[in-house]
C-alpha cells in the first residue's frame, strides 16, 4: 500500500504546484531572503551597542538588508 502512496502524493504535488499563482510561488522565494535580511538589522542593531566599531557594522549590515530587499522586490515583479 505505501508504494501506491508515493507515486499518488507526487501528483497531487505537481497538480498543486502547477495551480499555484505566480504570485505565490515568487512570496515563497522572497520569504526567506526578507527574513534573512531582517535578522541581519536585528545583528546590527546589537552590535551598534560596541563602541567605535559599532555604528560602521550596523550600518553595513543596513545597506546589505537594503540590497535584499531590492533583489526580492525584482522577484516579485516577474511575470511568472
Amino acid at each position: 500500500m505505501t508504494q501506491i502512496k508515493t507515486p499518488v502524493r507526487l501528483v497531487v504535488l505537481a497538480v498543486l504546484v502547477s495551480s499555484l499563482s505566480g504570485c505565490f510561488l515568487t512570496k515563497l522565494v522572497t520569504m526567506p531572503m526578507r527574513v534573512g535580511g531582517s535578522l541581519l538589522s536585528v545583528v546590527g542593531a546589537v552590535v551598534s551597542v560596541v563602541p567605535v566599531v559599532g555604528d560602521s557594522v550596523d550600518e553595513a549590515l543596513e545597506a546589505a538588508d537594503a540590497g535584499i530587499d531590492t533583489a526580492a522586490d525584482a522577484v516579485d515583479k516577474v511575470p511568472i
